[in-house]
């Protein structure tokens, strides 16, 4: 499998979406990224501001799995610019909205962006990567590195000019769209769209539900740090809007060292060894985020993001093989639910911090990867198409 991601025709069309992967992915970490900035200079209370984060998610949880059954009956390689495009605009737009309802409306317009671009790519990226889970996970990196680039780049954004500079974020957009193009050019095939083959092999739909609800597990705990680790790590290692913009660019930074790990632990381990035993990493890493004081907080924040990623691309190969006829289904399925339960839950968060405090919301956050390790208990490992008896473990 790797020879085959090696080879230079796979290589390039890879290359191409995992940049592009990071261009798109930069406006799902911006929106958590600007929850200060709305904080400071609209007055926004937590709720008020986790509201900002669930209207960027609603919308993608409802129609991500609508794009994904589109691509399992159609070549939609078109979605992939278009939603580029939308992504950027909607989070460029965000800053310079003149009431609440209209940012949540420019976020909710990036989602639906966000949502029409995830499953095509997926998709094609599996197509791609010749089944290697080690190039999945580059491809799910650049995800992870527009992540971590997000409030880099919207802190430098807001330094220009205040909220009212956002339309400076589309440039991204603008970047990604053009190695979508590129990208479906270079793999050639399906590039000029028409009807999917159907694939062969059995739908797993119980054990698919089983990863499903560990996926929107791991949604709550990672949205729930994304929203509030740069308002709640100041408080506890001391600085300012600083000391959470670094929070946050350690949340998403070891997001990006934990994909590249999953597949290549993957490869060797399998991938629910390797997913189980993240999750347990991870409930040891939460805590410590929660509980632990002073800059020692920044490394359970990294090996948070670590125990929180390592399983993200894994998500999406195993789901793609428990549904084996239905693989844009369960990349639009595992890919939304990824963020959008998340989403859903945030405000919630935020209404129990306005209520009590901070420390007291993230707290549930701690139990989840514990709910995931158990429901994936006893799953057994799907065998890929193709694929002989020994490849199925526990």
């Amino acid at each position: 499998m790797t020879t085959a991601f090696l080879s230079a025709g796979r290589r390039r069309p890879i290359a191409l979406m995992s940049v592009a992967h990071a261009c798109v992915d930069v406006y799902q970490g911006a929106v958590a990224a600007l929850v200060p900035y709305f904080v400071a200079e609209r007055a926004y209370s937590y709720a008020a501001a986790s509201g900002v984060v669930l209207a960027a998610s609603l919308l993608s949880s409802l129609v991500q799995p609508v794009f994904g059954a589109l691509t399992d009956r159609w070549a939609m390689p078109w979605l992939l610019p278009l939603g580029a495009l939308a992504a950027g605009a909607g989070v460029a737009l965000s800053g310079v909205t003149g009431s609440y309802a209209l940012t949540l409306a420019a976020v909710a317009l990036s989602g639906v962006g966000v949502a029409a671009y995830h499953p095509e790519a997926a998709r094609a990226a599996r197509a791609a990567a010749g089944g290697s889970h080690t190039a999945m996970g580059r491809f799910s990196l650049g995800g992870n590195v527009g992540f971590a680039l997000a409030p880099l780049l919207v802190a430098a954004v807001v330094a220009v000019g205040g909220l009212r500079a956002s339309p400076l974020l589309v440039l991204p957009a603008l970047l990604g769209a053009a190695l979508c193009v590129a990208a479906g050019r270079s793999a050639g095939s399906r590039a000029g769209g028409g009807a999917v083959t159907a694939a062969s092999g059995r739908d797993d739909w119980p054990s698919f539900l089983r990863l499903s609800g560990a996926v929107a597990c791991r949604s709550v705990v990672f949205v729930g740090l994304s929203a509030f680790v740069s308002l709640y790590v100041p408080g506890r290692a001391g600085g300012g809007e600083a000391a959470g913009t670094a929070a946050l660019c350690v949340l998403y930074a070891g997001g990006a060292v934990g994909t590249v790990a999953g597949g290549r632990l993957a490869e060797r381990y399998g991938r629910l060894a390797v997913v189980r035993r993240a999750y347990v990493l991870a409930v040891v890493a939460v805590a410590g985020v929660v509980l632990v004081p002073g800059p020692a907080v920044y490394g359970c924040v990294a090996l948070a993001s670590a125990g929180l990623y390592v399983p993200f691309s894994l998500h999406i190969t195993l789901g793609q093989d428990a549904l084996p006829r239905r693989v844009g289904t369960a990349s639009g399925v595992t890919l939304g639910l990824a963020v959008s339960v998340g989403g859903v839950a945030a405000p919630a968060l935020g209404a129990l911090a306005d209520a009590t405090s901070l420390r007291t919301a993230l707290l549930p956050l701690v139990v989840l990867p514990l709910v995931a390790r158990l429901l994936l208990w006893g799953l057994r490992e799907p065998v890929p198409a193709g694929a002989g008896p020994e490849a199925q473990v526990r």
